[in-house]
């Protein structure tokens, strides 16, 4: 059986999601977008480039959402990016419109779709695809933690030149300046981060990690990160329909864990056949547990907001 994809928005982010995809030969891939012309070009150019790679992937785009129908996976890239000087947050409105269209449209033709949300601000959007859709929270996951995770993961590599395969980091919270990168439980080949790297170093790189997506923003001047966060998407849709029970960093609805309810919060989740499948929860001590109060509360505050804009 031939599994299927379906990606909103075909702009940097979610072509280049299908690019990863496409390279793992995992799912036949449809691209969305309300741009006539585009998301069918870059399909045909993606299309072109699978006998040079060797993958048998069908890749189609559309204008139309019934090119989703019989998804097994919808992922949600479709909003405005960041500019420089605009938080997260400031998307909001605007984004709210455009995922919960996507978001009742897809599941009209894929009732029984998993969801990966990545437009921003991440934690809410993901948040009202769960209520808008009426779903179960083991079918809406949000892309972040991997993301953030990885950064922070790339910029331990170039502080200490080891290889990134041996460097775990884990970036919990929601997806924004207050994050809350783990440097206890972050670790090289199992040596605690902060054993290994000297404080205001490591300090520097959590620094450097909450503010990674605005540093590519203001580096681009046009638009926001794509590569990595698109890179995020494919693992996480490559561990769903795999059943990998992978245990990964992501946006999960909250039910009492960490003491945290009715918000979408970056934590430890397995991915498997059955989406979120379990949340892991660390043991943290006082610090730890502040900081994540602190990020939950900035989620929450957005997350009111978008209750005042929209009607579940």
């Amino acid at each position: 059986m031939t599994h299927k994809v379906s990606i909103i928005g075909a702009g940097m982010t979610g072509s280049t999601s299908a690019h990863w995809l496409a390279e793992r030969e995992i799912a036949d891939i449809v691209l969305v977008d309300i741009v006539e012309g585009m998301p069918q070009g870059k399909a045909l150019d993606m299309q072109e480039a699978m006998p040079i790679i060797g993958k048998d992937v069908s890749i189609v785009g559309s204008n139309d959402y019934t090119a989703t129908e019989g998804s097994d996976i919808i992922i949600i890239t479709a909003g405005l990016p960041r500019k420089p000087g605009m938080s997260r947050d400031d998307l909001l409105s605007t984004n709210a419109e455009i995922v919960g269209k996507a978001a009742a449209e897809t599941l009209k033709y894929s009732p029984n779709a998993f969801y990966i949300i990545l437009t921003n601000p991440l934690d809410t959007m993901a948040y009202l695809t769960l209520k808008k859709n009426g779903l179960p929270r083991n079918r809406v996951i949000g892309q972040a933690g991997i993301l953030d995770s990885a950064r922070m993961r790339a910029f331990v590599a170039m502080e200490t030149g080891v290889s990134v395969e041996n460097i775990n980091c884990y970036v919990l919270g929601g997806h924004g300046d207050e994050m809350v990168p783990l440097t206890r439980h972050s670790n090289i080949a199992g040596v605690p981060l902060n054993e290994y790297i000297p404080a205001e170093k490591l300090d520097a790189i959590v620094a450097r990690t909450r503010k990674g997506g605005g540093e590519i923003v203001s580096l681009l001047k046009t638009g926001s990160a794509f590569y990595a966060p698109a890179a995020a998407c494919a693992q996480m849709a490559e561990a769903i329909l795999k059943d990998k029970k992978l245990i990964v960093p992501a946006a999960a609805y909250m039910e009492g864990e960490y003491g945290l309810h009715d918000i979408f919060f970056g934590v430890p989740v397995m991915l498997g056949a059955d989406g979120l499948e379990k949340i892991i929860e660390y043991s943290l001590n006082e610090d730890e547990k502040a900081a994540l109060a602190k990020s939950a509360a900035a989620v929450q505050e957005t997350h009111e907001a978008l209750k005042n804009l929209v009607e579940f």
